[in-house]
């Protein structure tokens, strides 16, 4: 890096204007002798308006901020590719945080290029999963950048210094002693931690919920949406034709309303720390759950079954930082094909706290009525059942027969042999038991 008697050399950094990123800056000033150039990423957070936030960069002593609005590509790109897998990391939650990173790092390699930058630095800490998201990503879109994380390596131990040094060196943050959570959001979920959250026993204070109302506040009677899918992406609510972003906002609203969306779990981190989390995602977990319905109706069975383990691996991929793999990009392919009929409609039924599918209905439904009932019109062929139970069964049958013929006594022999003998023995002792009441009555 070049020193005061040199011309500055540039970094571009993932700005938020939240602690630590707004520390970063003039850190990055004073241990470097860079200019700064703030990049914040317009990804449907809640803030207290973008301008401030630029404002606040420059302030600082950023040179430039640039402010890309991403909530279009970040819906039409990115969510798209994550409803298609049914993203749930750990089958708990629609990551959140990590469907952000790649998109974001994408316009800071290009404003990297754009003025000419070595580096590109980000806020994150040194145990946590989004620097892995980060710096995998930027590698991977340019491997010849230098990445620089401050907080990782700077001597700020807590947040608490890292306020206190804020406060020394005139930086105007939003956190706070009293609201002292660390907080990321985006169009898809929100995510809280620190504070008294680090408890895993504590109960997390109603302060902490700001997309989801107490369940218990919730309206007391039930909501009903219907959701419109064409090849698998939502393209309607109720009948009225929307964008997959206005859908997204929509039903933030409509879920959260409803009290529905709040996650609170023991997560696992890529580094290897187990962390308590708590999440709001009521509009992700709604369009989950509806498009699942739907491909439950429409996927064939095989395919269905196959496509559970694509969408776990898919989500471990992603939340491990691999979104510009190649293995994420076979299995996107794999999951666009299943796509390509999961046409139709879901209604769900939203009430404090609760989000239950109560109808779906698809053109390429391969529910049959014909074969499904157990009415008269029944036209299910019950005489063939037998044939397939018998090939279904053929191999465990010869294998079954040769052990038994061999001697071998396998596990589950012994198993039905010691379950018969503990039955024989009780139906004898409850038989002896009868006759001997029976006498005692006669005497």
């Amino acid at each position: 890096m070049e020193t005061q008697n040199t011309p500055k050399e540039k970094v571009v950094l993932a700005y938020s204007g939240g602690l630590d990123t707004s520390v970063c800056i003039t850190w990055l000033q004073d241990k470097y002798n860079l200019d700064v150039i703030a990049v914040v990423g317009e990804v449907g957070q809640d803030h207290e308006g973008l301008e401030l936030v630029k404002q606040r960069a420059l302030s600082t002593g950023a040179i430039a901020c640039h402010v890309v609005d991403m909530r279009e590509a970040f819906a039409e790109e990115y969510l798209s590719s994550a409803l298609a897998a049914n993203a749930m990391y750990e089958n708990k939650y629609p990551l959140v945080s990590a469907l952000s990173r790649p998109l974001i790092c994408k316009h800071l390699v290009q404003i990297a290029h754009q003025y000419g930058a070595k580096y590109i630095a980000h806020g994150c800490t040194g145990k946590g999963n989004d620097q892995v998201r980060f710096e995998s990503s930027i590698t991977m879109l340019d491997p010849t950048l230098q990445i620089i994380a401050p907080v990782r390596d700077w001597d700020l131990k807590s947040r608490e210094e890292e306020m206190e040094w804020a406060a020394a060196h005139g930086i105007t943050v939003p956190t706070t002693n009293a609201s002292p959570y660390s907080i990321d959001d985006n169009l898809w979920g929100r995510a809280i931690e620190c504070g008294v959250l680090e408890d895993p026993w504590a109960e997390p204070p109603a302060d902490i919920y700001t997309m989801t109302v107490d369940p218990m506040q919730a309206p007391d009677v039930p909501t009903y949406v219907d959701i419109q899918f064409e090849a698998g992406l939502p393209v309607g609510l109720n009948s009225k034709p929307m964008s997959y972003l206005d859908i997204v906002y929509a039903m933030n609203d409509i879920a959260g309303s409803n009290g529905y969306g709040r996650i609170d779990m023991i997560e696992n981190r890529l580094v290897g720390v187990k962390s308590r989390e708590c999440y709001e995602a009521p509009g992700a977990l709604a369009l989950i759950m509806a498009h699942k319905a739907l491909e439950d109706l429409c996927l064939e069975r095989s395919v269905l079954h196959y496509k559970l383990g694509i969408e776990q691996s898919w989500a471990e991929c992603v939340y491990n930082g691999l979104w510009f793999s190649p293995l994420k990009d076979a299995f996107d392919a794999f999951l666009a094909s299943t796509q390509q009929c999961v046409t139709g409609t879901v209604k769900l039924k939203l009430y404090k706290g609760s989000c239950t599918v109560v109808g779906r209905k698809s053109d390429f439904s391969l529910y049959t009525y014909e074969l499904a009932t157990y009415a008269a019109d029944d036209q299910f062929d019950h005489q063939a059942a037998k044939g397939f139970i018998d090939l279904h069964a053929l191999p465990c049958k010869v294998w079954a027969e040769n052990r038994l013929a061999m001697g071998v006594r396998m596990d589950s022999f012994a198993t039905v042999d010691a379950t018969n003998q503990h039955l024989g023995e009780g139906l004898v002792e409850e038989a002896e038991e009868i006759v001997a009441q029976a006498q005692s009555q006669l005497v």
